[in-house]
């Protein structure tokens, strides 16, 4: 196994990635008195893609909603880029660069595709609300370069033929497209993915998993991803953390996890002491 301290890791499939980008150190997360996650620590590399597993109930979208400022722990500390994270809105974390999607989707239903896509560019729109009203100089000029930077977006995930169409007539796995299309015009440094291939078809898989590579490949994007088809991520995943009852059971390499017999357990629903 890789030495976790040096700044870069070789994967099984021989990709380098590089040095650690987050830090969950030491999570706890209650709810009253239930606990949602306890004490868990792991981190997620530049470049990579790293996937959240667990049964149902074990705590992924918790941990997620902490990474995305959604929820604070009452213990333990979040760090990013070398600097602990103080408590934070959501907004602020996404103005740090860390962009979602969501398990139930959160579109503009009777907005286009396009302008649903557009909404993902507000962190990088300069201008006042006045300027953007008369539309004129480096108001226009930046609603033009936002533009270009959206049909790109749009031509790579394949929706151009939808652009115009309002996202209330689409079907589900379009609209899940479209949600991702929305977090990627963010330009974000860690896109987390919330069950991205829920609910869809095996064609509708396929193609998911093509559009999140190639954003990782090709835009360099960091990905940290919940997802059930455990198909989808051994293949897709560079690394994998296990969560069962709140608690970390596995981290490591697909095929370390796939023979960890305490992953093995909390899947074949073995009774825990």
């Amino acid at each position: 196994m890789n030495d976790m301290s040096q700044d870069s890791y070789v994967t099984e499939d021989g990709r380098t990635i590089g040095p650690t980008v987050m830090e969950m150190k030491n999570i706890t997360l209650r709810f009253g008195g239930v606990k949602a996650i306890t004490d868990i620590s792991f981190d997620i590399r530049e470049g990579e893609i790293r996937a959240i597993i667990g049964p149902n109930g074990a705590g992924k979208s918790s941990m997620l909603n902490v990474i995305s400022g959604f929820y604070v722990p009452q213990e333990g500390e979040v760090w990013y880029k070398g600097k602990k994270r103080p408590p934070m809105k959501p907004y602020e974390v996404a103005q740090q660069g860390i962009a979602r999607t969501f398990q139930n989707i959160a579109l503009f239903e009777g907005m286009s595709v396009l302008d649903n896509v557009m909404t993902g560019r507000l962190r990088q729109m300069q201008s006042g609300l006045f300027a953007q009203a008369i539309w004129k100089g480096k108001a226009e000029r930046e609603e033009v370069a936002n533009r270009e930077q959206v049909e790109k977006i749009i031509d790579f995930l394949e929706i151009q033929a939808i652009r115009k169409t309002p996202v209330g007539r689409l079907p589900y796995g379009l609209k899940k497209r479209v949600e991702l299309a929305r977090a990627l015009a963010a330009e974000p440094s860690i896109l987390l993915l919330d069950e991205p291939m829920a609910g869809m078809n095996v064609e509708e898989k396929e193609d998911m998993s093509r559009f999140i590579l190639d954003m990782n490949d090709e835009f360099g994007t960091t990905i940290a991803l919940i997802e059930h088809d455990m198909g989808v991520v051994m293949d897709l995943s560079d690394r994998v953390v296990v969560m069962d009852y709140g608690k970390k059971i596995g981290d490591g390499t697909p095929s370390e996890v796939r023979n960890n017999q305490a992953v093995i357990d909390a899947y074949l629903g073995v009774a825990h002491d």
